[in-house]
């Protein structure tokens, strides 16, 4: 409880500075913009190794494709708080999250998330949100940003799978953008539900790319999904025992 205390101090207190460097960065550059932010996500990282004990382990990223102009569209399971963190500081590319309207009201990371180059959607209409996320990723995918999506919606208890929504399948075939699956084991450390996190190891895959170009959105989001579900119980079997 006490590292856990610490912890969201940290966080609370270095995001403030952070984001006002982001809202006056943003003014010249949304890109530069971004990798002020990441830098952010470093420090909380930072805190999380020293002040909560959790240590990382990351594995394929010998997958992530390479080249200024490469395309990706990375889809993730989604456990904790902690993955939206963490991902953004181990990638080459900028990264542009979808997420829902709301989240752009918390004070400070809300803000700073509205002046980066991001897709949020409004929930209450999925064709509306649909249509904006396949042409704000297409544009943002052509322009060198990574579209990062996570299928289930919501974050998930540890060995519990969501149901797989197809947005993300659908902008890469529509993009012809690859599609990069990544499966995270987060919620061992830094659970869903409550204010208390543990100290220990959480891990990271990074699968391979799968072509999108041909495909039909639902035939490649089962193999998506197939791929992290057998992942996760590779990377993390004490959750399916």
């Amino acid at each position: 409880m006490i590292r856990s205390v610490l912890h969201f101090i940290w966080m609370a207190t270095t995001v403030i500075p952070w984001t006002l460097a982001v809202l006056l960065t943003s003014i010249a550059s949304r890109t530069k913009a971004w990798w002020v932010a990441v830098n952010w996500f470093r420090v909380v990282m930072w805190g999380t190794r020293v002040i909560l004990g959790v240590r990382m382990q990351v594995q394929g990223m010998d997958n992530l494709p390479l080249g200024r102009a490469s395309a990706a569209v990375l889809l993730c399971n989604h456990q904790s708080t902690l993955e939206t963190l963490w991902l953004p500081t181990l990638m080459s590319h900028p990264l542009a999250f979808v997420f829902k309207r709301e989240l752009l009201k918390i004070p400070f990371f809300g803000w700073s998330m509205a002046r980066l180059d991001m897709i949020h959607i409004n929930r209450e209409s999925r064709t509306v949100a649909m249509k904006h996320v396949i042409e704000q990723g297409t544009r943002l995918l052509s322009q060198g940003t990574w579209v990062i999506m996570f299928p289930e919606g919501t974050r998930m208890p540890r060995g519990q799978s969501g149901t797989y929504q197809t947005a993300g399948t659908r902008l890469a075939v529509e993009s012809g953008a690859p599609v990069l699956p990544i499966a995270v084991a987060t919620a061992c450390c830094w659970p869903k539900e409550g204010f208390v996190k543990r100290s220990g190891v959480v891990a990271v895959s990074v699968g391979p790319l799968m072509p999108s170009a041909g495909r039909d959105p639902k035939a490649l989001m089962r193999e998506v999904q197939a791929w992290i579900e057998a992942e996760l119980r590779r990377i993390d079997p004490g959750a399916y025992a």
